[in-house]
């Protein structure tokens, strides 16, 4: 599920995102990662929360300056201690 009006522009917005999925404060059950990707459709990029059978749990939209500069942060994780 993809929120339309809901769009992280900025590497701190996608941090938050990211620790709130870390730590549980999204209320998301059998979180196993998240991962970059881009709507086969759109091509728009976004942020995929997935579960443990590797399905979409939870999308946010992302600006194409955060999918290209923020893969890093996604792949090691959020740089603020926990």
């Amino acid at each position: 599920m993809i929120n339309d009006n809901d769009i992280i522009d900025t590497l701190e917005e996608l941090e938050t995102f990211l620790l709130l999925v870390e730590k549980g404060g999204l209320g998301l059950n059998n979180v196993e990662g998240v991962a970059l990707a881009t709507d086969n459709k759109t091509g728009k990029p976004f942020i995929a929360v997935l579960d443990n059978n590797h399905q979409l749990v939870l999308g946010r939209w992302v600006t194409q300056d955060v999918f290209d500069n923020g893969k890093d942060m996604v792949r090691r994780g959020p740089n603020k201690i926990h």
